[in-house]
């Protein structure tokens, strides 16, 4: 027995769809994206390689927890010294298992690979469907701890952005070219991290009365605003990460060098 459209008690449309305009845009440009990004994120994870020029440390390697680490970007310790692979892969899997997780990104996956489906109104190519119950998919439902480990990551991130006031040397009351691209990019981490729906969830969610609870309904109100924008700062933040660690790559190669403002 058919299902999906094809089920008994749908209408009986042997066209794919009866939309005009050009719904597949979406889908594939954000197939495109997404694989390019995977791609250079790849790369870069593995690289275990240029990603520290004082006092810029990539996002991607932050913190840095390895015995393998560049001398002066861990500053943390090393707990991990017995790591043998790039020191990236310890960490990435946080700041990648939220944006996985994401329900903004799980829509914009599920239409873009998966065509389930590709757009509103448009047939799934997909004879079942089983939800989130199963895996993969399942491990979406822990997405909110995730979101814990975003916010430690985004404090973490914030620490390394004060760093960028630094000199090479190390002497304060200094900021550069780089120290720009850091506080743009961990505005949008932040924006993006306090917009999720796990945060609004975990400000006010769980409230009966907001009127007994007048600093936290400010807070859950503020945080529903930055909600409404949670696709961009989705796509903001992610773009912007890249562009930060190219930057720290561009600089450990020597391929430019740093425009210090003072």
């Amino acid at each position: 027995m058919s299902t999906g459209v094809r089920s008994p008690g749908r209408a009986r449309i042997p066209a794919k769809t009866l939309r005009q305009d050009r719904w597949w845009i979406y889908p594939a440009l954000t197939f495109t994206v997404f694989t390019a990004f995977v791609i250079y994120a790849t790369w870069r994870a593995f690289a275990g390689v240029h990603y520290y020029s004082a006092p810029y440390l990539s996002p991607f390697y932050s913190p840095c927890l390895t015995a393998d680490c560049v001398e002066g970007s861990s500053d943390f310790g090393n707990p991990f010294s017995w790591w043998q692979l790039s020191p990236a892969l310890i960490i990435l899997i946080f700041p990648l298992g939220f944006r996985m997780t994401c329900y903004y990104y799980r829509k914009a996956y599920y239409r873009s690979f998966w065509l389930s489906p590709p757009a509103c109104a448009v047939a799934e190519p997909h004879g079942k469907y089983s939800g989130e119950t199963r895996l993969p998919l399942i491990i979406n439902n822990i997405h909110r701890y995730f979101w814990y480990a975003a916010i430690l990551v985004a404090l973490i991130l914030t620490y390394d952005t004060l760093l960028t006031f630094r000199d090479p040397d190390g002497s304060w009351g200094h900021m550069g070219l780089g120290t720009l691209v850091f506080l743009v990019n961990i505005t949008l981490i932040w924006l993006y991290t306090l917009s999720c729906h796990s945060c609004r969830h975990a400000v006010g969610g769980r409230l009966r009365h907001f009127s007994k609870h007048p600093v936290r309904y400010r807070a859950w109100s503020f945080v529903s605003r930055l909600n409404a924008r949670h696709a961009t700062y989705a796509w903001l933040s992610l773009f912007s990460v890249a562009l930060t660690d190219l930057y720290v790559y561009l600089l450990a190669t020597g391929a430019i060098s740093d425009l210090r403002f003072f």
